[in-house]
C-alpha cells in the first residue's frame, strides 16, 4: 500500500492491490446499498484497524497482569468450566 499526499479535509489517497473477486465484491455491495465504494472501503479498514488495537492492547494488559502475579491458576479455571451446565455451577476464579 502507498499514500499519497494529504487533503485540506484530512483524508490521503491509499492504493491497494487487492484480488478481482474482492473488488467485484465490494463493488456489488456498493450498489446494493446505493453508497460509495471508497467510503465502504474506509469503513472496513477503520472496523479492521480497530479490533486490531483493541487485541493488541489486551494482549499487552495480559502480559502486565501475568509479569505482575495478577493470574488464575489453571485448576481453578478447569474447576469452574467443569461446573458449568452443573446444579452447583461455581463462582468465576478470582485472580491471586
Amino acid at each position: 500500500m502507498k499514500t499519497k499526499g494529504a487533503s485540506r479535509t484530512g483524508t490521503a489517497i491509499l492504493s491497494v492491490r487487492v484480488p478481482t473477486r474482492l473488488r467485484s465484491r465490494l463493488e456489488a455491495l456498493a450498489k446494493t446499498t446505493a453508497r460509495n465504494r471508497s467510503r465502504l472501503a474506509v469503513e472496513a479498514l477503520e472496523s479492521y484497524v480497530d479490533e486490531q488495537e483493541a487485541q493488541l492492547a489486551k494482549i499487552d494488559q495480559g502480559i502486565r497482569d501475568a509479569d505482575a502475579g495478577r493470574v488464575v491458576p489453571h485448576e481453578a479455571v478447569k474447576r469452574y468450566l467443569q461446573s458449568w451446565g452443573s446444579k452447583r455451577k461455581l463462582p468465576p476464579p478470582q485472580c491471586k
